[in-house]
C-alpha cells in the first residue's frame, strides 16, 4: 500500500536548510520515493498557512518510507532541516 510523507516546513534560517537541500536529491534517489508536489504558495482555501513550503512525498509502502527516513545518510542530513526550520511532518497511508 503507497505511503505519503506530507511535510510542512517554516523555514528561518536560508543558509542552514540549502546544506540539507544540496544532499537530500541523491540521498532520496537511492529509495522508491517520489516528489509529488513542492510548492511554496499554495492557495490557502481554509484556515491559516504560515509555512514557507510543503512538500509530499510518495512511497510504494511504508518499509519503503522507513529505508528512506530512517537510512543513515538521511539522518546525516535531517538534521541540518530540523535546524534551519519548524517542521509538522506525517505519514498517511493511500486508499488502496
Amino acid at each position: 500500500m503507497k505511503h505519503y510523507f506530507v511535510a510542512n516546513i517554516r523555514i528561518h534560517d536560508k543558509a542552514e536548510y540549502q546544506k540539507y537541500l544540496d544532499k537530500v536529491d541523491a540521498v532520496f534517489e537511492k529509495f522508491s520515493g517520489k516528489y509529488l508536489a513542492v510548492d511554496s504558495s499554495p492557495l490557502l482555501l481554509e484556515g491559516k498557512w504560515s509555512y514557507s513550503k510543503t512538500v509530499i512525498i510518495e512511497f510504494r509502502s511504508k518499509k519503503d518510507f522507513e529505508n528512506w527516513y530512517n537510512s543513515d545518510e538521511y539522518q546525516a542530513i535531517l538534521k541540518h532541516r530540523l535546524k534551519a526550520s519548524e517542521c509538522d511532518t506525517i505519514l498517511i497511508k493511500g486508499s488502496k
